[in-house]
C-alpha cells in the first residue's frame, strides 16, 4: 500500500491551484516508488487517497505522462512508467547531453549569487549526510530534496529556462531509478565526496574537470540501477 501523500501544511501551499497540488504530490509519490512500476493509476482511487477531485488529477496525470513518469493508454487509462535497463540507458544518454550543456552554460554565465547558491546547497546536503551516518541517504526524503536542490543549483547560473526545466524533468526520472536501486542495492554508494569534488571544480570554472566528474556521477547511477534491475529479474530485462 503506498504511503499516504503529504497534504498541504501551510496557507501558501494551500493557495496553490489544485492541479498543481495534485501534480506535485503525485510526482513525489511516483518518484519515491510508492507506486510500483507499471501499476495502474485509477483516478477514482487517487481522488480518495489525495483528497483531490478527478479533474485536477487527470490534468496532473497528463502532465506527468508528458514528462515520462506516467504512461497514458487509450481505453486503459494511466500507468506508472516501467523501469528497465533500456530505459535507464536512454535516460542516461539524454542526461549526459542535456546536463553537461546546462553545466557548461552555468559555468560561463554564473555570477556571485549563483556561486553562493551552489555553496549553500552543497552545505545543506552535507549536513543531512552527516546526520544520516551509515543509512542509505537516497531513501531519506530530506536528503533527496536537498540532493535535487544541489544539482539544480549547479545549473541555475545558465541562461536557458527551457534547458533548466528539461534538466529538472530528467532529474526526477533519474531519481525514481535511484530510489528503486537503493532499495535493492547490496553495497551503499557514498556520494558526498563526488558532490564536493564536483562543486569545487564548478566554482573554479574548470570545465574539463567538472564535466568529467558530472559524466562519472551520472554514469555511476546507471551502473547501480542496472545491477539492481538485473538482480530483481535476472535474464528477463533488455
Amino acid at each position: 500500500m503506498p504511503r499516504l501523500p503529504t497534504p498541504p501544511t501551510d496557507a501558501a501551499e494551500a493557495a496553490v491551484p489544485l492541479a498543481e497540488q495534485a501534480y506535485r504530490r503525485l510526482r513525489q509519490s511516483i518518484v519515491r516508488c510508492d507506486f510500483a512500476p507499471g501499476q495502474r493509476l485509477r483516478v477514482e482511487e487517487l481522488s480518495r487517497q489525495f483528497e483531490i477531485s478527478s479533474s485536477p488529477l487527470r490534468e496532473a496525470l497528463s502532465r506527468l505522462a508528458e514528462q515520462g513518469l506516467v504512461q497514458a493508454f487509450e481505453n486503459r487509462g494511466f500507468h506508472v512508467a516501467p523501469l528497465s535497463v533500456a530505459g535507464i540507458a536512454d535516460l542516461t544518454r539524454v542526461r549526459l547531453l542535456v546536463e553537461c550543456e546546462a553545466l557548461r552554460d552555468a559555468m560561463v554565465h554564473g555570477d556571485d549569487a549563483w556561486e553562493a547558491g551552489v555553496v549553500a546547497a552543497a552545505h545543506g546536503l552535507a549536513l543531512v549526510e552527516k546526520r544520516l551516518g551509515d543509512q542509505a541517504p537516497v531513501l531519506d526524503e530530506s536528503w533527496s530534496g536537498r540532493h535535487r536542490e544541489f544539482h539544480l543549483a549547479l545549473y541555475g547560473g545558465g541562461t536557458s529556462p527551457m534547458l533548466n526545466n528539461l534538466v529538472g524533468v530528467l532529474f526526477d526520472n533519474a531519481e525514481r531509478y535511484r530510489q528503486f536501486s537503493a532499495r535493492h542495492r547490496k553495497i551503499k554508494r557514498s556520494k558526498n565526496a563526488e558532490h564536493q569534488q564536483l562543486m569545487n571544480a564548478v566554482l573554479q570554472r574548470d570545465a574539463d574537470t567538472a564535466l568529467g566528474l558530472l559524466r562519472q556521477h551520472i554514469s555511476g547511477t546507471e551502473r547501480n540501477v542496472v545491477e539492481a534491475l538485473i538482480s530483481m529479474a535476472p535474464g528477463t530485462l533488455q
